[in-house]
């Protein structure tokens, strides 16, 4: 199941589809989502900074109101008149009926000077007082009712909140105000002033108030007293605990809150003068709904643009991952050993048209390269032929040596026989049967052999010593390298001082390698030749010139055993010269070597 998704990302081309889709789509959402929860931080904080301030004016103005209607109430209780005729209950229908009268009539010039829907004038025992209470239109027991004794137990102004006359009418606010004599402290009545959805209404309506926006008061208890949206809370406690919780801890604030399912902006302020909030609530879809609307745009834009990049990428991977890939199956059909490849777009002009000329370029020089591989390895092999052919059977010249050798000997001339015999160990030592390793002993046997020749040649006795380790003899040796290095010291060394020249081979085992040092006392080898010795390249035409055998000795030791094993060697005018030979030691059978 993991190795699917792997196996997909593992794709060029799916690969530059994501990232092409990374760099593209998604940046731009990312962007836009950002730029909406930025703009929407934005709306919410203009539109809680404004509300907070509408909020504070509506409170200055509420308790202003407030203020001037305890006042105007004041000065109705502080009436003398008012006063008199409240300061006994009537005692005959008589006295009830003019109490009326004048109360009525008192009531009504005094109302144009208060700013109230509806002033009324209650007894203290309003049973007593049947005629009033019924041409006032109210019953008489409404002192049993519950808001009235609560008001008749309080020491200051209670509020009520009763419903309307009519059915379709709003709830009515009333601000109830229990009085006293003037000259004592006895309780005579209470004056109620009805405070109408059209009086309050004035204090909660801004210039463009938005869809579904409202302002509530709430009381001490978390009850709606008014609500500006058709009085929908109006008389329930509020919706909302967070909100309760809220006003508890701070005087004002706003916060964005859940009620009844409905993310909304809350801004609230409490009042001084009341205990009571006023709180405005605005739902959160209004204040984005532009935003949305934008975002909508946006989001057609997004879909838009992803057709479009959806374009993009068909026509990358039709004009240039697909050549890719055309380019890949062409590359294991090569790799298969198939060269007559047909290799398309190698007339554009593009880097993949470059791309596919270059790799038509490599396939024909691989093709050519075998061909020419083929032609050597043919050549090879009927050179091989050629020499097979003309080879001479070692074993035939062997015996031809030595009948040469037997013949000489019975015509008494026994330096031919050895010469003859040196010639053919030192034939027989050279070839090795055609292996490149031999051992100590046999290269040993190989100088030998050509010191003989070069002594019967010369007419002279050379002084060669050998000092070798018993233990060196058997161990694997690369074949001809003894034998050049004596060689070149007897022929450029001590040639010309036979008498006093000498030739030292001796060995030893140091660590995991052989080595073998030829001295002599010669004339020492000259700085050009060494300087050819050590260059890169040299002219090799000339097979005779000096250094030809010390540089071929180099080069194959470099060549077999790396730098590290090219020959040491120490000379100087007239003072002779000492070669060196480090040998690693080869785990190779002494049968198999030789």
């Amino acid at each position: 199941m993991i190795k699917a998704p792997l196996k997909l990302l593992s794709s060029f081309r799916n690969k530059m589809i994501l990232i092409f889709f990374a760099i593209t789509i998604v940046p731009f959402f990312l962007f836009a989502s950002y730029a909406y929860m930025k703009s929407v931080e934005g709306i919410k904080y203009a539109n809680s900074t404004f509300s907070m301030s509408y909020l504070e004016q509506a409170k200055i103005n509420m308790e202003t109101y407030l203020n001037q209607l305890n006042d105007q109430i004041n000065e109705l209780i502080g009436d003398k008149s008012f006063q008199q005729l409240l300061e006994k209950p009537p005692q005959s229908s008589q006295e009830e009926e003019n109490f009326a009268v004048n109360m009525l009539s008192l009531v009504y010039q005094r109302k144009i000077q208060i700013d109230a829907q509806q002033l009324r004038v209650y007894p203290l025992n309003p049973e007593l007082y049947p005629t009033y209470m019924r041409t006032m239109g109210e019953p008489t027991k409404i002192g049993e009712e519950e808001w009235f004794r609560e008001a008749k137990k309080s020491v200051v102004p209670t509020w009520h909140l009763s419903a309307g006359g009519g059915r379709d009418s709003a709830p009515v606010l009333s601000y109830v105000k229990m009085f006293t004599g003037l000259h004592d402290r006895n309780p005579r009545g209470m004056v109620v002033t009805d405070l109408s959805e059209e009086r309050l209404r004035r204090f909660f309506s801004p210039t463009e108030r938005m869809e579904g926006q409202k302002f509530l008061i709430l009381d001490q208890n978390g009850d709606v007293l008014y609500d500006t949206l058709q009085n929908e809370w109006t008389g329930e406690k509020v919706p909302s605990e967070k909100l309760l919780q809220l006003r508890q801890r701070r005087a004002s604030g706003s916060e964005t809150l859940s009620i009844r399912g409905e993310k909304r902006l809350i801004a609230f302020v409490k009042m001084d003068s009341q205990p009571w909030t006023i709180v405005s609530l605005t739902p959160l879809g209004t204040l984005t709904r532009p935003m949305t609307e934008l975002n909508r745009l946006l989001f057609f834009f997004l879909a838009v643009y992803l057709v479009c990049s959806v374009g993009v990428v068909i026509y990358l991977t039709v004009n240039f991952t697909q050549p890719v890939f055309r380019l890949v199956r062409l590359m294991r059909k090569l790799e298969e050993g198939e060269f007559e490849l047909d290799v398309p777009y190698q007339g554009r002009k593009d880097e993949i048209g470059w791309l596919y000329r270059g790799f038509g370029s490599i396939v024909r020089k691989i093709a050519g390269l075998i061909e020419q591989s083929t032609r050597a390895e043919r050549n090879k092999k009927e050179l091989e032929f050629q020499v097979l052919s003309h080879q001479i059977n070692p074993h035939f010249l062997y015996n031809t040596l030595e009948s040469i050798r037997w013949k000489a000997e019975n015509h008494g001339r026994s330096d031919i026989g050895e010469m003859v015999s040196a010639l053919g160990n030192l034939l027989r030592l050279s070839l090795n049967q055609g292996k490149d390793i031999t051992t100590v002993g046999r290269e040993i046997e190989q100088v030998k052999a050509y010191v003989q020749i070069e002594q019967a040649r010369i007419g002279m006795h050379l002084r060669v010593l050998y000092f070798f380790d018993e233990d060196m003899l058997s161990m694997p040796f690369m074949r001809l390298l003894l034998q050049p290095l004596v060689e070149n010291a007897i022929q450029h060394s001590i040639r010309g001082n036979f008498e006093k020249g000498k030739v030292i081979l001796s060995g030893y085992v140091e660590e995991r390698d052989l080595v073998i040092e030829v001295t002599d006392n010669g004339r020492g080898i000259p700085e050009t030749v060494l300087q050819q010795l050590y260059a890169e390249s040299v002219d090799r035409k000339s097979a005779r010139r000096p250094g030809v055998g010390l540089r071929n000795v180099n080069e194959r030791l470099k060549i077999y055993f790396g730098p590290d094993y090219q020959l040491r060697i120490e000379t100087g005018e007239g003072r002779g010269t000492k070669i060196t030979i480090r040998h690693p030691i080869l785990d190779v059978k002494e049968e198999g070597a030789s």
